[in-house]
């Protein structure tokens, strides 16, 4: 692999598995929120919270375009947790993998900041990465949209070209696939896309997938 490779890496499902036990939780916060602030019943907040997700890539930017909702408040609100140590599914040798991988390493997360960081704490990621870049650094921009990919290699002085996005989520490497990215898809499904370079089930295979990339 090339020298000066930088890996811009996805943190929920990604790194961790958030399906099991912090979605759920996630879920049902931003849904009580909704209903609360919104005086909607539960289906009703289902419903939206679901549908701003897939308009936008997260529930916050339709909450913010069409209800006035301060981000802050809404993300503060729905990312706390009784227990967050017994709620992480966390393979260690996920920070083996990342040692072995050439090149920096950064966090592009639409997760707060708060929470990204007490999810590198308690896993040990944190040392495993030069930077962190949750919601708030983005200015409330979230991936997939173009501003939140454009004010990261800003601040960083990247070039695209030098970058290799490893992803969960498919419309997100579509965005940086377009500003001529590599991209890493993590997924254990069949489904293909044009957008991806690389698919992978785990991140543990990144070490004997990269050198396609």
């Amino acid at each position: 692999m090339k020298a000066g490779r930088v890996w811009l890496f996805d943190l929920d499902n990604t790194l961790h598995n958030a399906s099991p036990h912090i979605f759920p939780h996630i879920n049902r916060s931003m849904r009580q929120y909704i209903e609360q602030h919104l005086g909607l019943d539960e289906q009703a907040a289902t419903l939206l919270r679901q549908d701003y997700w897939v308009r936008y890539g997260a529930t916050l930017l339709g909450l913010m375009r069409h209800h006035g909702t301060d981000p802050r408040h809404f993300l503060r609100e729905t990312h706390q947790f009784p227990d967050l140590k017994r709620m992480v599914v966390f393979q260690k040798a996920t920070l083996h993998t990342l040692r072995r991988l050439p090149g920096r390493k950064i966090i592009f997360s639409n997760a707060p900041h708060h929470y990204t960081e007490a999810i590198l704490e308690l896993t040990g990621l944190g040392n495993c990465f030069s930077a962190v870049y949750s919601v708030e650094n983005l200015r409330f921009r979230p991936k997939p949209m173009l501003a939140g990919f454009l004010a990261l290699l800003r601040a960083e002085h990247l070039d695209p070209k030098r970058c290799i996005m490893v992803e969960d989520s498919l419309p997100n490497l579509v965005t940086a696939k377009k500003l001529g990215m590599k991209t890493v898809w993590v997924s254990a499904g069949l489904r293909r896309s044009p957008y991806v370079d690389v698919k992978i089930k785990s991140v543990l295979q990144l070490p004997e997938r990269c050198g396609r990339l």
